[in-house]
């Protein structure tokens, strides 16, 4: 069986038209964990990312290991471990390399008054600090002059968030550094102090260079993103051109963190720019992230003279919202936080790759005209991405994502390599893009396939506000969202909702398995939803369920005739180990029933139903344990024949056990893309012909790479 990934290039890249029957996009091809490099560190990150000349190296700042990682590429969909090297005295906080030479900045501050630093020089081929500069302060961003004559470093020395209710000046003023370089040995006497205060607007005495890079004319740009503004520099430190950053007025986006994804409200913000990158000798493109005030939630193209010659506004946003990425946990503060700008020719064509650190994702931008960039492609990059790397030569784009999630037993940071080839874009898999209004999504959960060959997918708690039927029209690709329905309570968005199976009732409508939370009066419950999605009637538990329930229960509904079966995820209180309910509601007779499902044992973890899906003379599930990456094993879909379902017995009898048998490990497909196991397998629709359309739950985007993994399966 083969998967059957529906695929295209991106929300907006739609609206290109004919120019997008291109042959090249990128792809990805594997996922390094960065942990392999750290296994002994607690919690271990991908930061900043470089390469060596050759394009085989790369080189990380793994600033919570206090490491800096090195990985093999010499075989790209097969990335190796190097190992790291331990900083002296501090963490690393940016690389850049040239040649064989890996040059790291260090932050050793005693304290956010007492600001402190060095750059090293790392051989990188043997692995080893060859030589070192004190900064005289704490180093962020480091940048390598293209014809290697200096380095430039921003000295941050960053303010105490926790100080002065965390907005500046707070002392003492950072600077740029500019180190000479003689056939890549740096010339720390020779080190020019550039002064950059008394320039901004906002704390001129407190500038916070944020970051550098440095164009083919030998000049420096450099993002102060408290202040708001930019400065550019000349290789001797002297000021060629300042400029604020200025600001953007926003409309259509959402403000409120509710569980709801409502784009109706406006905010005009400064841009307070993160990362920048030269595109050209006399243009450079901002990620505005927003630090202190601001934040547009864009990016932006600037002359050399402070012209704006592209603003993005709400659209890089609007084309994320399509594809399931946005975060509504950030909705209050910055929303998709655009934090990385990086450049790159592929193919004889300039790009810009933005990164937005909230949603996951980076932007693949055509940038042949400057005036009208158009995004390509949107790829998913990993939990929080931080840096970026091109590797034209190698037709290779890698990206460092920062998030690591280990204690919570779930993704660890990972670096991720993508490779531009004569390929149809695999991701995103799924988007609403062409509905008559902009329309997030989140959280798809149980899928019921209609007559029509078009599937049904319901959110789960994660829009609270805004429980949600998807109508997913498969035809096409990407699978396209072709209608949202709300699910209401009278006239009112439906609370106390935890959506995580949808069935049909054969009259239009729809049977819905809400999981409880007793701890948030959130009751276990089936609902009868009209086709308009109002509710029209529910069914509760009975007293014999009520007592012994526990948190995780519905996980799934199908529907057989007058019959009604239901998956429940785990044990509950009255089960044997490693047992789960599989109920059933006779509509007719109003009569409960049960048999259990055997789970598989876990390896680590808890394993659980999290599908149920009547086919034919057979019942489906899937069934998966809650682990990711490496650590994932279960991740199954298996079935029963519906004959045996007639097992069932009255609640209080001892039920029988199902012998499922195991029809797809879903592991091979869920490691298809490049990227690492995701946890929540939780959809599963069939059509007539025995096609398996499988789904992963993206969790909202909080505390996942937001990554919807929508694929079908060829019938066995």
């Amino acid at each position: 069986m083969t998967p059957r990934f529906v695929t295209l290039t991106s929300a907006l890249a739609l609206l290109a038209g004919p120019a997008l029957a291109q042959d090249m996009n990128f792809n990805r091809i594997a996922s390094f964990m960065v942990g392999q490099n750290a296994p002994e560190a607690e919690e271990s990150s991908a930061e900043i990312i470089a390469v060596t000349e050759d394009g085989m190296t790369l080189v990380y700042t793994d600033s919570p290991a206090g490491v800096v990682g090195f990985i093999d590429i010499t075989d790209p969909a097969n990335p190796t471990a190097l190992g790291a090297i331990a900083m002296p005295e501090g963490e690393p906080t940016s690389v850049a390399v040239r040649g064989m030479t890996a040059y790291v900045g260090e932050n050793t501050s005693p304290s956010f008054t007492e600001p402190s630093g060095v750059l090293h020089a790392i051989d990188v081929a043997n692995r080893s600090v060859s030589a070192s500069c004190d900064l005289g302060g704490q180093p962020d961003a480091v940048a390598i002059a293209p014809d290697g004559s200096f380095i430039a470093v921003a000295i941050e020395n960053e303010r105490d968030e926790d100080a002065g209710d965390g907005r500046v000046p707070q002392m003492p003023a950072g600077f740029v550094a500019i180190i000479p370089l003689s056939a890549g040995d740096m010339d720390c006497d020779g080190m020019i102090r550039a002064d950059v205060t008394g320039l901004a607007d906002i704390a001129p005495e407190d500038p916070e260079p944020e970051f550098v890079s440095i164009n083919g004319e030998g000049e420096i740009v450099v993002t102060l993103q408290e202040n708001n503004h930019i400065i550019v520099l000349a290789s001797d430190g002297s000021v060629l051109d300042h400029f604020s950053a200025g600001e953007v007025a926003l409309t259509g986006i959402d403000t409120e963190e509710e569980g709801a994804l409502t784009f109706d409200s406006e905010l005009t913000w400064p841009r307070e720019p993160d990362s920048v990158a030269w595109i050209d000798d006399t243009h450079f493109a901002i990620a505005n992230e927003g630090d202190m005030d601001g934040g547009t939630r864009g990016w932006t193209i600037f002359s050399q003279d402070g012209e704006v010659v592209y603003e993005s506004g709400t659209s890089f946003e609007y084309a994320i919202v399509e594809i399931g990425h946005y975060p509504e946990e950030r909705s209050g503060n910055k929303g998709v936080e655009p934090e990385s700008i990086t450049v790159g020719t592929f193919g004889g064509t300039p790009m810009i790759f933005v990164g937005a650190e909230r949603a996951s994702i980076v932007g693949v931008y055509d940038a042949t005209d400057l005036a009208n960039p158009v995004l390509r492609q949107l790829l998913p990059s990993g939990i929080g991405p931080e840096g970026y790397v091109t590797i034209p030569s190698r037709n290779l784009l890698v990206s460092a994502n920062e998030t690591d999630l280990g204690e919570d037993g779930l993704a660890r940071a990972h670096v991720m390599i993508f490779e531009y080839q004569e390929a149809p874009a695999v991701y995103p898999h799924l988007t609403s893009a062409g509905m008559d209004e902009l329309t997030g999504w989140a959280a798809i959960s149980g899928q019921v396939m209609a007559d029509d060959g078009t599937i049904y997918a319901v959110s789960d708690s994660f829009l609270g506000m805004q429980p949600t039927i998807y109508h997913i029209d498969v035809s096409q690709t990407p699978a396209r969202i072709v209608d949202a329905i709300r699910v209401t309570r009278e006239g009112q968005p439906a609370q106390l909702l935890d959506m995580e199976g949808i069935a049909l009732d054969g009259d239009g409508g729809f049977w819905i398995a809400s999981e409880g939370r007793s701890d948030r009066l959130v009751p276990h419950a089936i609902y009868h939803v009209g086709a308009d999605g109002a509710i029209e009637d529910y069914i509760a538990l009975p007293n014999e369920l009520l007592a012994v329930e526990i948190r995780f229960g519905f996980e799934g509904i199908t529907r057989v005739g007058d019959m009604l079966y239901l998956a429940v995820q785990r044990p509950w209180r009255d089960d044997p180990a490693n047992h789960a309910k599989v109920l059933g509601y006779n509509l007719e007779t109003e009569e409960w029933s049960v048999i259990h499902y055997p789970l598989t044992e876990p390896a680590t973890g808890w394993v659980g139903l999290s599908e149920i899906v009547a086919h034919g003379d057979w019942v489906y599930f899937v069934e998966r344990d809650n682990q990711v990456g490496e650590n994932a094993v279960t991740k199954l879909i298996t079935r029963v024949p519906l004959a045996a379902m007639e097992g069932m017995v009255a609640l209080g009898e001892t039920p029988a056990v199902l012998e499922p048998e195991v029809v797809v490990d879903l592991l091979p497909y869920l490691t298809s893309t490049g990227g690492y196991v995701l946890d929540k397998v939780e959809g599963l629709a069939i059509a007539p012909d025995g096609t398996m359309w499988v789904s992963t739950d993206n969790d909202g985007v909080d505390d996942h790479s937001g990554e919807t993994m929508f694929f079908a399966i060829s019938p066995m």
